[in-house]
């Protein structure tokens, strides 16, 4: 079994999912008391969410790169960001890096395709709807066309995202506005839709919509089992 390197604690609460998925998904496979070989390199999400918020973004890239160089330095054996919008700049760290980088747009990509579905809404942060690292993966390299929701409900989503979901609130009023916006998705043409924000998870779950949801948090973990037990 190779080991996983995370990039985690953004937020905690959505890293716990991957840790708990990750070894569940080894103790399934392997059976016995068997559990995921991994290093966890956790940052303090409130020195992340500031320099989002302030656009340092190049101070961002340095701050992943160095963290990804630690878990090489330590064993790791492949790296995995545990966050959606840190993946901004996925291309960077893994050119800097002489392990595999797995992509939390390429798992969920294939994901979709054997689905076979082309045209998908997207939820997560607004860097992650609105910038062209997310939906122009999916696009150019996969080919999956990508529907975002209207304005004011991508704000609505950001909010809840930074305002709730990273700090342990499940607030049943944004349930049902993020079930509204995933049902205005699905009537403009998706035919499934990307929990792109590792705690939309948290928030709504498959039973509660009439669409198939794609829960990046589950698949990039599951992802790195593949990986790490092929």
């Amino acid at each position: 079994m190779k080991m996983i390197g995370i990039l985690g604690g953004m937020s905690w609460e959505s890293s716990t999912t991957y840790y708990r998925t990750i070894n569940q998904a080894v103790k399934q496979r392997l059976g016995g008391l068997a559990s995921a070989r991994l290093i966890l390199y956790s940052y303090n999400f409130d020195d992340i969410e500031s320099r989002q918020r302030s656009g340092a973004w190049e101070e961002l890239t340095e701050i992943m790169i160095s963290g990804a160089k630690s878990l090489q330095a330590a064993g790791a054996d492949c790296v995995i960001i545990a966050t959606n919008t840190m993946h901004k700049m996925a291309d960077n760290v893994a050119a800097a890096i002489d392990i595999p980088f797995l992509h939390i747009v390429d798992g969920t990509a294939e994901a979709i395709k054997n689905a076979n579905m082309s045209r998908v809404g997207l939820l997560g942060t607004r860097f992650t709807m609105e910038e062209e690292f997310y939906p122009g993966r999916f696009r150019n390299k996969h080919g999956i066309d990508i529907v975002i929701p209207e304005e004011s409900d991508r704000q609505l989503i950001h909010d809840v995202i930074f305002g709730e979901l990273c700090a342990g609130k499940i607030e049943m009023l944004s349930r049902e506005q993020v079930l509204r916006i995933i049902n205005d998705l699905a009537a403009h043409g998706a035919e499934g839709v990307i929990l792109g924000c590792t705690e939309i998870g948290l928030l709504v779950k498959p039973e509660d919509v009439s669409v198939p949801l794609f829960d990046t948090t589950i698949i990039h973990a599951n992802m790195a089992v593949d990986w790490a037990l092929k």
